[in-house]
């Protein structure tokens, strides 16, 4: 991402608004723009940061030259990641430099990461916040505004179980929300550095995570998306077995929810009584993120995933045939340390046999600090983006057959934001489509459908371009 495309965050008129009269009133401490990076997890964090600012008397502005400081809340998970984040950081410290801020504070999985180190890099920043000290961001935002130079860093332990993450200020629209039930992972990946960054898995306890929907629900979301760095491992630190299928059916109940969307499942502990579950639910819709990384049993042994291609081979039978029109979205990882071109035939083969409705292809990404740093055999970037590339055309060709399976189907979209109001065109996505991650669907309305943004539409496919189907309503909207 360029800079001129990083995502300062606001509040569209559809999300949860500050009382900004009541905090006139009170007298505000100062103007603060914020930056969000990174993946749902993270966005969480920032939804919390906001809510804690805003509860302290700073008030969110979309105009970073108008702030008294930024906030970034980075990520760090491969190196375009921390490239990205940099390149804000920078962006900001530079204004700074021209006098058009007073303070630059940088949050989340740089900050855990690198630390000092990156104290050391940018000396410039005023303050690193780790993961876990997100609820002291005021406390930051006190010492720039008083010209404090001491204290510059708040690193906190990962906790035991996950920390709440109510009362947020939402930057999603109305409508949808990400609710996570965990913190960390246990797994330990030989290519990943999130347990380094966020610490062993730490289950948040149900009575909460049930609060934390509930309020959101009565925020106005409809669709509640499940997230996690481990969904399937939820409940296993604290009671030795996986409680997820409880959870779900807990959700559930829940009164005023429209979709429940589930994220992040490995593959590990999916019995047949989750997949039952999912399978009845009122709410929960036909679709598992289940990252996959590779296929191959020497790969899959060299990545630590603890799962191999029987086993996977299995569980997506029993997903398929347990759960009806199930769309999977999955990830692999193209040119790992030692990967043969066999082996990576393997794969392609695999993904032209299994016919994933969803997929995404990552090049592997170095990360110094983890295992696989130390693999022999690593891979040429040329290579790795060649069968990256050669992977991506298969699924290219899959899912545009996926989108023509659908053409005369009936499929409820959900309206995330309207696209050319003299048109009537609007932006949403079908219970197939994850945000950010997936496909649109564009809906051309009439005027008496009354189609507005959080709205549900039953609609006809009628065509698609590319990957984003286009829709016409067969209901009025509701």
């Amino acid at each position: 991402m360029d800079q001129k495309s990083l995502p300062i965050v606001q509040q569209s008129p559809s999300c949860s608004q500050p009382n900004l009269e009541q905090i006139e009133r009170s007298g505000v401490k100062g103007r603060y723009a914020f930056v969000s990076l990174g993946c749902p997890k993270n966005l969480v964090d920032s939804e919390k940061m906001l809510g804690v600012l805003q509860q302290d008397g700073y008030q969110l502005t979309a105009d970073v030259e108008g702030s008294d400081f930024v906030v970034i809340n980075t990520c760090a998970f491969i190196d375009s990641a921390r490239k990205e984040s940099m390149s804000a950081i920078d962006q900001m410290l530079e204004l700074k430099k021209q006098g058009k801020i007073k303070g630059v504070l940088v949050s989340g999985c740089l900050a855990e990461r690198q630390r000092e180190a990156l104290l050391e890099a940018r000396p410039e920043i005023d303050g690193l916040i780790g993961v876990f000290g997100r609820e002291e961001i005021s406390h930051m935002a006190d010492r720039i505004l008083g010209g404090i130079e001491e204290q510059r860093t708040v690193f906190r332990p990962a906790p035991i179980r996950a920390l709440p993450d109510d009362h947020r200020v939402r930057v999603t629209p109305r409508h949808f929300a990400y609710l996570k039930i965990s913190e960390g992972c246990d797994r330990l990946c030989t290519f990943c550095a999130i347990p380094k960054m966020r610490g062993k898995h730490a289950s948040k306890p149900m009575p909460l995570i049930l609060d934390e929907a509930k309020e959101l629900i009565a925020s106005g979301v409809r669709e509640l998306i499940v997230v996690a760095q481990d969904t399937t491992y939820y409940g296993i630190d604290s009671h030795g077995q996986s409680q997820l299928r409880i959870l779900l059916e807990q959700l559930d109940q829940l009164e005023g929810l429209d979709w429940i969307r589930l994220m992040y499942f490995y593959p590990m502990h999916i019995d047949q009584p989750l997949i039952d579950s999912i399978a009845s639910a009122k709410h929960i819709v036909p679709y598992i993120d289940i990252p996959l990384q590779h296929i191959n049993d020497t790969m899959l042994r060299r990545m630590s995933r603890r799962v191999d291609r029987s086993q996977t081979e299995s569980l997506l039978e029993k997903l398929r045939a347990g759960i009806p029109n199930l769309v999977l979205r999955t990830t692999f990882i193209a040119g790992f340390p030692g990967e043969t071109d066999e082996q990576f035939e393997e794969l392609a083969e695999f993904i032209e046999k299994t016919r994933f409705e969803r997929l995404g292809v990552f090049t592997y990404s170095l990360e110094p600090d983890t295992p696989a740093a130390k693999l022999d055999g690593h891979l040429p970037e040329r290579i790795k983006k060649e069968r990256r590339n050669h992977l991506m055309a298969i699924q290219q060709q899959q899912a545009f057959e996926f989108c023509d399976s659908r053409l005369s189907s009936r499929q409820d979209v959900l309206i995330d934001r309207q696209v050319d109001a003299r048109k009537g065109i609007w932006a949403g996505r079908s219970k197939a489509d994850a945000p950010d991650v997936d496909a649109l669907v564009y809906v051309t309305a009439q005027p008496e459908q009354k189609v507005t943004i959080g709205s549900l539409v039953t609609c006809e496919i009628v065509g698609h371009e590319q990957y984003d189907a286009l829709a016409v309503p067969i209901a009025e909207a509701r």
